[in-house]
């Protein structure tokens, strides 16, 4: 049973004023019982030595006159008198007629008789064995006017004395039990206005556990029960504050957190993950929440591992950028540090930034500077081997084959002017410097005209253009001169590699405001292995082939750039030997 604190300040008042109640009841009744018995004891002697002066003056024979001053005093003094001679004989006893008088024993070796005889008087409490009762017997030296000397003994009954000591202990027992049940109406009302305000405390400290920091506790009073109650209330005021201040904190980590790009990762010294963020999850494709499991059951990948024992073992930070197989391989740069607190290792911070797409920018970059350094040697090369020729003298010597010279220098003249062309034009459109003139246009117009550019060259290679199902196809908003070259490019390299009797077949299809154009080739198709990287700048399937074409390597990636630039995408679906589809969406005008 769980005890209140108003019922334990209640106990302990009643506790208390029990042993205080029951000392006093103790020692008034041992100091009443015993101041009671010795004012008996000393009333008694007096009443015998007054009881003697009458007895000397009435007793001239002490077997003759004793007997009747005897039972005179006993009935002034109410007590038993005796009269014992100086050798022990009784010759009087107020209870006792006197005919019976000499079956009592000898008193003198009675303790008060011998020593009244002795000193003068004397008193004893014992048991009486003529009256069968508890006796207090005082005695004096009597001597009579006949020079007769014995012993004037009075005697009360010890039941008398009960009685007065039970009156009084009732007396006192009813007193204790009045105090009993007053001390209980008021420590009742006390305590409870002791235990009001420690009830509200223990409410405020309740709710301050369940996280209710908004209550305050009442101080009424100055004394100590006040300053805990004003303490409390700093106290909550402290809390409330302190977790304000922590939950903006916590906010403001949680959303750098969510908003960092690079994985972040706390774990404990042991490898026990206690902290991700989401860009964490993304990268190592998990879905569910890894806080509390060992770093070695969410990433099974040794380099991770070595590194993290590295940096426990030296205590020291450690850049490490390493490849990791998640589904495509990523390069992860990884920045570990360690979490010490007065020398001793508490943890390890790693962050994770996915180089991956700077190292394939990177690769690309090196593939650009390659391709353009080798496309710009060929003609310019070849430029000025024929020049060197031209100029040695050629041109007297052998006039047809000068002719041709030039007719080359020509050709890669213009091979070298298209290419610059196209990578201007490219560097305007990932600059964003192009502005585009957006209008209204027929989309059945716009590539029948640019089918016709390409007539010719369909025609020499015997390959069909066939644009009939554009017919109604809903009309586009776009730059008339950019869309045209985004088809006559998409037409183009199909007819470059759409071998003779091949058909080039141009649709189109509405969805969601956006108009999908498609161009499909039964040319030879595209190798699955090149496929994502068919848009990147000078990005050839068959190199020599384009280049026998004239073309640049990156025309494709324009057409890319100036789709995007239309707020539209291109995809390509192709299987090697059976064609290529080309598809990309303009706005619905």
């Amino acid at each position: 049973m769980k005890l209140t604190i108003q019922w334990k300040l209640m106990a302990s008042y009643l506790c208390l004023l029990l042993f205080i109640g029951g000392a006093f009841f103790v020692y008034l009744n041992h100091t009443l019982t015993t101041h009671l018995a010795h004012e008996i004891q000393e009333n008694l002697k007096s009443e015998s030595r007054l009881a003697r002066m009458v007895a000397a003056r009435e007793i001239r024979d002490m077997r003759r006159d004793a007997p009747a001053a005897a039972a005179a005093i006993s009935r002034e003094t109410r007590a038993r008198v005796t009269v014992v001679l100086e050798g022990g004989e009784v010759v009087a006893d107020s209870d006792i007629a006197p005919q019976y008088l000499g079956t009592l024993e000898n008193h003198a070796n009675r303790p008060e008789v011998r020593q009244a005889l002795e000193q003068g008087g004397g008193a004893a409490v014992r048991y009486s064995a003529t009256i069968k009762t508890p006796m207090l017997y005082v005695a004096t030296v009597l001597n009579t006017t006949e020079g007769e000397r014995g012993v004037l003994r009075l005697s009360l009954p010890l039941t008398a004395v009960e009685k007065a000591k039970q009156s009084i202990r009732t007396l006192l027992g009813a007193s204790l039990a009045v105090s009993l049940v007053v001390a209980l109406l008021l420590s009742y009302l006390l305590s409870r206005l002791t235990s009001r305000s420690l009830r509200t405390i223990t409410t405020l400290a309740t709710q301050l556990g369940r996280g209710d920091y908004g209550r305050r506790i009442p101080v009424i009073t100055r004394d100590e029960v006040g300053e805990l109650a004003r303490v409390m209330n700093e106290m909550a005021s402290q809390i409330e504050r302190n977790l304000a201040r922590i939950s903006a904190e916590k906010n403001r980590l949680d959303t750098i957190l969510r908003g960092m790009g690079e994985g972040l990762m706390v774990s404990d010294a042991g490898g026990t993950v206690t902290l991700v963020n989401p860009a964490f999850l993304d990268l190592f494709g998990l879905t569910q929440s890894v806080e509390g499991r060992q770093i070695i059951e969410i990433a099974r990948f040794p380099e991770l591992h070595e590194t993290f024992r590295a940096v426990v073992s030296s205590r020291s930070e450690h850049v490490e950028e390493m490849t990791l197989p998640l589904g495509d391989e990523k390069q992860v740069l990884t920045h570990w540090v360690p979490l010490m607190e007065e020398d001793e290792l508490r943890g390890v911070v790693a962050v994770f930034h996915d180089i991956s797409d700077l190292k394939r920018l990177e690769v690309v970059r090196r593939d650009f500077v390659a391709n353009v350094s080798h496309e710009l040697r060929t003609p310019v090369t070849v430029i000025k081997g024929y020049a060197e020729a031209l100029a040695g003298g050629l041109v007297e010597e052998d006039p047809e084959r000068a002719g041709r010279f030039l007719e080359i220098i020509c050709s890669h003249s213009e091979r070298l002017a298209d290419l610059i062309r196209d990578l201007l034009t490219l560097s305007q459109l990932e600059s964003g410097g192009l502005q585009l003139e957006l209008t209204q246009i027929h989309l059945d117009r716009a590539v029948s005209h640019a089918a016709g550019l390409l007539e010719q060259k369909a025609a020499r290679k015997e390959i069909a253009i066939d644009i009939s199902a554009l017919a109604g196809a809903p009309p586009v908003l776009a730059d008339p001169g950019r869309l045209e070259q985004v088809l006559i490019n998409l037409m183009d390299n199909a007819l470059k590699y759409t071998p003779p009797g091949g058909t080039i077949t141009l649709s189109a299809d509405e969805a969601d405001g956006m108009v999908r154009v498609s161009v499909h080739d039964t040319g030879i198709g595209i190798p699955p292995k090149d496929l994502p990287r068919i848009f990147e700048r000078f990005y050839r399937v068959d190199a020599a082939r384009s280049r026998d074409e004239g073309g640049t390597g990156l025309g494709l990636s324009i057409v890319k750039h100036i789709i995007q630039l239309h707020g539209g995408n291109i995809t390509v679906e192709s299987e090697h030997g059976k064609g290529t589809t080309f598809r990309f969406t303009l706005r619905k005008a």
